[in-house]
Order: C-alpha cells, then sequence, then structure tokens
C-alpha cells in the first residue's frame, strides 16, 4: 500500500512555478470536489502571528469538555503530517485525534486523482483534502487555523465562519506578508466577513487600528481585547471581565504570561459560541486541560536522560522576536522562583530575524549552543551563523551538529542543575519529538 509520506511528496511537485497570490486554485479543485468547504459544521478561523495554536488547543478542549466532537486544522505539524487534520471521533475514546493512515491516503488520493496534474501549492490541495475529510465526518464544530496570512490564505475560502479570531500581530514572514506591522494586520484581517463576530486579542495600537478599519470596511462585528474583555491573573486563578460581569476560573494549564492572553482570547470566542452549549464549567475544564506540544513543554526521559540532577529542558517552538520576549519573561519568572543557569540551544529557518530573537535573552542566558535543523522544507540558517551572532550580542556562544551534542556541550559548560531552551523553530521542535519518540518526523 501507497504511503502518505510518497502521496505528499508527489503533491509537492505540483507547485507552480510563479505564485500568483490568490485563492482561485484551491476554489478550482474544491469546486470539483462538490464545495466541501460549503458543508462543515459551524466554523472557528483563527488567524494571527503569535498564538494561533494556544488559542486552538484552549477552544478544542472548552468544546470536548462540553462534549462538542470537534475537528482542528493547524500547521505546521511537529512530528507527522497527520497532527494537521484531527478529526471528530478519531481517538479510541470517541474523541478528536489525527487522521489515520489510511483515512489520510484515501483522501490525498482522491484530492490528487481530482486535481489531475494542474498547479497547485501542497499547502492548497492539503487544505482542500483537509475540508474534504471534515465534511464526510460528523463533527458540532471546526477549528481552522490559518497557514500564513489570512487573506489569501487557502484557509480563507470558508465563506460563512461562525466566529474569526485575531490573535497578537507580530513582524513574522515579512518577506511574504510585508514588513510593517500594519502590512500584516491587513493581512491578517482579510478573513473578517460581514456580519461575522471577530474575538480581536491583544494587538499593537498600529495593527488594531487596521483591523478596525478593515471591519468597518467589510462589516464584521468585533469583541476587543481592553474594550469588550480582559483577563488577568488574580491570587493564582485567571479572571475574565466582560461587559456583563466576571468569571473566576482556574489558572491556564499552559505555561506563561502570554498564555494568560491566549486563554482570554480562547474564552471570549468560547463565549461567542453560546449555542455549543459551553457552559463555564467547560470554559474551566478546557483551561486545565488544553495540551499543545512545543510550547513551553518541559521534557522528561528520552533526550534528556542523560543530563545532570536538577536540570530542566524545555522545548518551544517559537521563532520570532515577539515569541523571544514572552519566553525570556516566562524563563526569568520561573529564575524568579528556582534560580539556575540558562543555556539556549538555537535552530532557525532562513529569513528569520536571528539578532532580534536573540536579544531579549540577554543577561538571561550566558550559553548559546546552535544547531542544524535536519530535513527542513527551506534552507535554515547554517549553526555558525547563528553562533556568530549570537557572540556579536555578547553570549558565549558555539555551534554543534545535533540537539544531543549541544546538550552534552551545555553539560560541560555548565555541569550540575541548569535550565535549558531548545528553541527557535517548529521544525526544530519536531525534531527533537521526534527523538523523544524515536521515530523520524515527516518532512514538512
Amino acid at each position: 500500500m501507497v504511503h502518505s509520506d510518497e502521496i505528499l511528496a508527489e503533491l509537492k511537485t505540483l507547485h507552480p512555478r510563479l505564485i500568483d497570490l490568490s485563492l482561485d486554485r484551491v476554489e478550482r479543485l474544491l469546486a470539483k470536489l462538490g464545495r466541501p468547504h460549503r458543508k462543515l459544521p459551524p466554523v472557528i478561523h483563527i488567524a494571527g502571528t503569535n498564538g494561533k495554536g494556544s488559542v486552538s488547543a484552549f477552544l478544542r478542549a472548552m468544546l470536548e469538555a462540553a462534549g462538542r466532537r470537534v475537528h482542528v486544522y493547524t500547521s505546521p505539524h511537529l512530528v507527522r503530517f497527520h497532527e494537521r487534520i484531527v478529526l471528530a471521533g478519531a481517538g479510541a475514546d470517541g474523541r478528536s485525534a489525527p487522521i489515520s493512515e489510511a483515512d489520510l491516503v484515501d483522501v490525498l488520493t482522491r484530492v490528487r486523482k481530482v486535481n489531475d496534474g494542474d498547479d497547485i501549492t501542497q499547502f492548497e490541495i492539503t487544505t482542500a483534502a483537509a475540508l474534504l475529510a471534515f465534511s464526510e465526518h460528523p463533527a458540532d464544530a471546526v477549528i481552522l487555523e490559518v497557514g500564513l496570512g489570512g487573506r489569501l490564505d487557502a484557509t480563507n475560502v470558508v465563506p460563512d465562519p461562525a466566529v474569526c479570531v485575531i490573535t497578537p500581530i507580530s513582524i513574522d514572514h515579512a518577506d511574504k506578508l510585508g514588513g510593517t506591522i500594519e502590512r500584516i494586520a491587513r493581512e491578517k484581517a482579510g478573513i473578517l466577513k460581514r456580519g461575522v463576530t471577530a474575538v480581536i486579542s491583544q494587538q499593537p495600537d498600529e495593527a488594531l487600528e487596521v483591523i478596525v478599519s478593515e471591519a468597518a470596511r467589510v462589516g464584521a462585528p468585533l469583541r476587543v481585547w481592553g474594550e469588550d474583555f480582559d483577563a488577568y491573573m488574580q491570587r493564582g486563578r485567571l479572571i475574565f471581565q466582560r461587559e456583563d460581569g466576571l468569571m473566576d476560573l482556574p489558572s491556564p494549564v499552559l505555561l506563561g504570561r502570554h498564555q494568560i492572553i491566549n486563554a482570554g482570547t480562547a474564552v471570549a470566542a468560547a463565549l461567542q459560541l453560546g449555542a455549543q452549549g459551553l457552559t463555564e464549567r467547560a470554559v474551566e475544564q478546557g483551561l486545565v486541560s488544553a495540551i499543545w506540544p512545543a510550547r513551553m513543554q518541559r521534557l522528561e526521559g528520552g533526550l534528556v536522560s542523560g543530563v545532570s540532577g536538577g536540570t530542566e529542558v524545555w522545548l518551544d517552538g517559537g521563532h520570532n522576536p515577539a515569541a523571544a520576549q514572552l519566553l525570556a519573561q516566562t524563563l526569568a519568572d520561573l529564575d524568579e522562583r528556582a534560580p539556575k543557569p540558562l543555556g539556549l540551544i538555537v535552530g532557525m529557518m532562513g529569513q528569520k530575524d536571528i539578532a532580534g530573537f536573540l536579544a531579549p535573552f540577554s543577561g538571561l542566558a550566558r550559553h548559546v549552543v546552535s544547531v542544524p535543523i535536519p530535513g527542513a522544507h527551506e534552507a535554515p540558517y547554517q549553526p555558525e551563523a547563528i553562533a556568530g551572532i549570537a557572540m556579536d550580542l555578547g553570549f558565549d556562544a558555539e555551534a554543534e551538529v545535533s540537539v544531543p551534542a549541544a546538550l552534552a556541550r551545555l553539560e560541560q559548560l555548565s555541569p550540575g542543575a541548569k535550565r535549558v531552551l531548545v528553541c527557535g523553530s517548529l521544525y526544530l521542535a519536531g525534531q527533537v519529538l521526534a527523538l523523544q519518540e524515536g521515530v523520524t518526523a515527516s518532512p514538512n
């Protein structure tokens, strides 16, 4: 039997030589497939720079706590492509789970046949496959995460989502979306639809100004952080506030101050879905049960079994300066409670702002060990280049050949208990999780 990786590799060969930024290709394919994007349960469409995955994870957990069946579409994957397409009822316990190999092969084979060799990007054709799978399996809701941008992202074919969400916006993918917050915000705001309420997370002023303008232009009602709702920690509890009162909720399970923003955004979106039967109890359970790998995830055993006693190894896929600022704050909070020397293991993709990413860790981390990202879909930075920039910023830095080698080097540089953060790329995070699980990561 053919393996899904073989089909995915073949689909890459259909990539157009020249990309015209439009939805024409995916809309053409969906029309041939019978327009599955118009046969979906209520859709929650999520765009933004940082926090999309965490908001998705909180929302999925809340909906499932309410007994709802949920499909989820995210990207990129960490270890296996199947993670991108989560089907309601696919798990052994009857809950959502990544699509099975048999179902993935089936749906990819059908969309490949219908596409019939036409030019299309792999993301576009696999998005069409996900929408087809979602349309054929019963569910109560679909959480649909934008891949890149919003306005011209393949997920933006859904005509009438139940609610839209825009998470915090910052500079990222500037080569594709533009080099200013305003231009990126305009792309993200492209998911707004007439008459569809959008929940807007905490934003820079210049981003919010663009979103408000675009919402007025298309006729999309907004629920805006700091105006219509707010969330903050008080005595170890998450307080969610809106015009009709307060909710006293448990602290979110995902670590970091930024997760307060993500959790508050998810609560606001959940309350907007009143018809889904989301009680306060379901919201509470979702906040404490959400799972989102490689977001300040502590690693134990496996790859890190050889580190010194008392050493903590954390993994995070953050890869832009805004994410680094949040990570640095989280690590500073950890250090305040339990001081330990901090070392960074960093791998980054090309086109990323290495100096901007590393700068927030200045004064917090001493050692930086850079590593390659094997199997990355585009050219990553060479470890020596990352190490050079880190040294220019005042870090003690050097390059290593792999994450295990970097861990061993940090053991030499900082014997005894310490804190290590592996960061800089979701692709690197996927490689680390694959090493933890003793499997080979699928290509992105």
